[in-house]
């Protein structure tokens, strides 16, 4: 467990289970091996005598790494906090020597790693819940989709760029007449950044109403609530102002950093948002979240995707924003008014992008609702659909059977 070349400084993350079972035993000297083990044991490291406390934090501040090439996520030490754990433990006169870092072979280096988050707990007790947990979620995923793993790496990098307060947060939404797709009849756009010198949050809405088109409601396959706009005053604009109104938006939010622009199923409102009654300034869009916190750049995120990655979904697999808000627990009233809709495309992303790491937190909103070495939440169509008519399933009354 010990080793290393002479004077080599690697740096990265160890598993907490190579250290807490491993790295005592590694030792020379048997008492100092005592010592080692522990300050390492679970309740002693949530201590808040502990000397990897963090003031201010109750409880530990440990890592979960997620793997590039399997999508796994393990607890970790950093190696810095294993660093600082043998010349304290030096320092103090426990240990009779520096005790030898573990190998380098156990050290996870950067080119390995995804994702790193940072997690708190706060007795013993929730770290031992979390080893287990990680454990059998890291086994479910053995042998996933690729686009799936792929959704799970864009959830927890949208959590780690929002949990940084990370520039600024739009979506947008448009609406068309459902007869000639080309005809915008509305926009609306939902905004969240942060003070950069208080750090608290600062939320902006809009609802424009394209004058000359109210002859265009639609009725037929949506409903038309152009009137009902639930977060503000509705703002008429002329078409002709549709063009620069947009790109006027697009062009201020950039000036303070990086914008993520939100959609729900992007497919659509990026090519209204390309097409020639709008030509919004798109130049270097791109489809892929930075590994680090970018400082500029104009980046897509899709919370149907969120989605499908905390509901174990693979690509193609989507659920409609209604679907998606009754299952986050969002009220929503007036859908297909593009302003309520952007806000509850934003709201939708923030509460899953501040909410627990993608498993934990699915586990809390579904618990016990995955199948045996799956991912994916088993729901029942009465929980998806507020509509739904149990009287139209075939055999028992499918709300009185046993789960």
């Amino acid at each position: 467990m010990t080793g290393g070349k002479p004077n080599e400084i690697l740096t990265g993350y160890y598993r907490y289970t190579d250290i807490w079972f491993d790295w005592h035993r590694a030792i020379p000297d048997e008492e100092d091996g005592t010592v080692l083990k522990a300050i390492l044991a679970h309740d002693s490291l949530a201590d808040p005598s502990h000397p990897l406390h963090i003031d201010g934090i109750t409880g530990i501040q440990l890592y979960h790494v997620t793997f590039e090439t399997s999508g796994e996520t393990r607890l970790c030490f950093s190696s810095a906090q294993i660093d600082y754990v043998r010349y304290w433990l030096h320092a103090m006169k426990l240990t009779k020597t520096l005790l030898p870092i573990p190998y380098s072979d156990c050290l996870i280096v950067t080119s390995d790693i995804k994702h790193v988050s940072t997690h708190t707990y706060q007795d013993g007790g929730s770290l031992r819940s979390a080893i287990k947990n990680l454990e059998k979620h890291s086994k479910r995923l053995k042998g996933s989709n690729p686009a799936l793993l792929s959704r799970r790496h864009t959830f927890e990098r949208v959590r780690q760029l929002v949990a940084a307060k990370n520039g600024t947060w739009c979506a947008i939404d448009f609406e068309a007449w459902e007869y000639e797709h080309t005809l915008i009849t509305e926009v609306g756009y939902s905004i969240l950044r942060w003070d950069k010198e208080t750090g608290e949050e600062i939320r902006e809405n809009g609802h424009w109403v394209v004058q000359g088109t109210k002859q265009y409601e639609n009725y037929r396959y949506v409903p038309g609530n152009r009137n009902n706009y639930n977060f503000g005053e509705s703002k008429e604009i002329l078409k002709k102002d549709l063009k620069p109104h947009i790109a006027g938006l697009i062009n201020r939010l950039r000036k303070d950093g990086p914008l993520y622009l939100v959609f729900h199923d992007n497919n659509q409102d990026i090519k209204y948002m390309k097409s020639p009654a709008i030509n919004a300034p798109l130049d270097e869009l791109d489809y892929l979240l930075p590994d680090t916190s970018p400082t500029f750049g104009l980046f897509v995120v899709d919370t149907s995707d969120l989605f499908g990655a905390l509901m174990g979904l693979s690509t193609g697999q989507r659920r409609g924003l209604q679907k998606t808000c009754r299952m986050l627990h969002i009220s929503t009233s007036f859908l297909h008014n593009a302003g309520n809709d952007a806000y509850y495309t934003l709201e939708a992303m923030i509460q899953m992008a501040q909410g627990e790491n993608i498993d934990e937190q699915r586990e809390k909103r579904w618990p016990n609702r995955t199948a045996p070495g799956g991912l994916e939440v088993e729901m029942k169509p009465w929980e998806e659909d507020s509509e739904y008519d149990e009287e139209d399933e075939m055999g028992p009354n499918v709300r009185n059977t046993t789960a």
